[in-house]
């Protein structure tokens, strides 16, 4: 058996309205398709989906991080902040660039990092390297 790549990031939510709601409209992600109990992101590569949870309480930082990388994070990151979005760490430079984090609906954490192009040695691929 060999697996060859990550299909998809799939998010257990406990409310599936208001999480659409943030990852399609707050955070504009491009809706692949959408049924009932579930919904992708993304429509080539690996998606993000969700599906709901069983447990219809929020996760509170579940052990999940999605991570995501922009070419602008101060502007992301005031966008997102005009959208009332909680962060988790809020903007930083970093030895590798800058970076935050931000939590969903049901308080997963989604990493948001701009890499220089200088090094991307001291890249934390965790993204929590600062959040305590």
């Amino acid at each position: 058996m060999t697996f060859r790549r990550l299909g998809a990031v799939i998010l257990l939510v406990s409310d599936m309205e208001k999480s659409i709601k943030f990852y399609r409209d707050v955070l504009e992600l491009p809706v692949k398709n959408t049924s009932p109990e579930w919904v992708e992101f993304f429509s080539s590569g690996t998606v993000v989906a969700l599906h709901p949870s069983k447990n219809k309480t929020r996760t509170k930082n579940s052990g999940v991080l999605v991570g995501f990388m922009v070419s602008n994070l101060e502007s992301v990151a005031k966008n997102l902040k005009d959208k009332k979005v909680e962060f988790f760490k809020e903007p930083t430079d970093e030895s590798f660039g800058k970076h935050a984090i931000i939590e969903d609906p049901d308080g997963h954490l989604i990493s948001i990092a701009e890499i220089s192009s200088k090094s991307s040695e001291g890249f934390d691929l965790i993204g929590l390297i600062g959040a305590e």
